[in-house]
């Protein structure tokens, strides 16, 4: 996560841990300041900074058209959209999994959907300094745009008539993961080319939206042979 400044409470006792931070922070040329311990509790979401808050700079996020342009005539490619999934913890988790079976980016609505947050980064595990994340105003256009650039738009919906072991899901598929509560909207699920679900031996309706996208993501990556380790 780019740091824009390291707070320190005033006051502090000596610690090694502290020390450290402080080292690093000058060595990183980052800004190094201190500030009485109550302006750090009116900063922290829980209260619980330990005498010390980074400030991270403003995430930046990628452009679709230079992301189509560099998969440009992959046979194998994976895109994941998220259809308003508004928990940072599942934005962060599904950023990790794209991460790990090589999707070429993450698609998120500019309005209605989860921030890129402390929450998300440390979902993400540092698969947000990897994954680049795409924001679209309309989600709808975007997957369009996809679909002009060879991808196959995948919609998961536990109401779907395909399983996800005999759905299309290899090649360049856009996986497109619904809401919280409510699942795909009506004009993104009119947009997919198909939808997939899990198939299912419990009574349990549905996983959460980060285990499902983990789960048909890797298989995905279990049809194309991109993995290599």
């Amino acid at each position: 996560m780019p740091l824009r400044k390291v707070i320190v409470a005033e006051g502090v006792k000596p610690d090694r841990s502290l020390e450290e931070i402080e080292r690093r922070s000058r060595e990183a040329g980052i800004r190094l300041d201190h500030a009485p311990r109550r302006e750090l509790d009116r900063m922290s979401e829980r209260g619980a900074h330990q005498g010390v808050i980074a400030e991270a700079a403003p995430f930046r996020f990628s452009d679709l058209a230079r992301v189509l342009s560099e998969t440009e005539g992959n046979a194998e490619s994976l895109i994941i959209a998220l259809d308003h999934v508004t928990d940072p913890g599942n934005l962060g988790a599904i950023v990790r999994t794209a991460e790990v079976v090589g999707a070429v980016c993450v698609i998120v609505p500019a309005r209605r959907s989860a921030s890129v947050t402390a929450a998300a980064w440390k979902a993400a595990a540092g698969a947000l300094a990897h994954v680049p994340v795409v924001q679209e105003t309309n989600l709808v256009r975007a997957l369009v745009r996809t679909k002009e650039s060879g991808y196959w738009i995948a919609g998961a919906s536990e109401h779907a008539e395909q399983v996800a072991w005999d759905a299309p899901l290899e090649g360049r598929i856009v996986l497109v993961m619904g809401s919280e509560g409510d699942g795909l909207s009506r004009l993104t699920r009119e947009t997919c080319d198909f939808l997939v679900r899990l198939p299912q031996a419990g009574r349990v309706g549905s996983l959460n939206v980060a285990q499902a996208a983990t789960a048909l993501s890797y298989e995905w990556l279990r049809r194309s042979h991109v993995g290599t380790t």
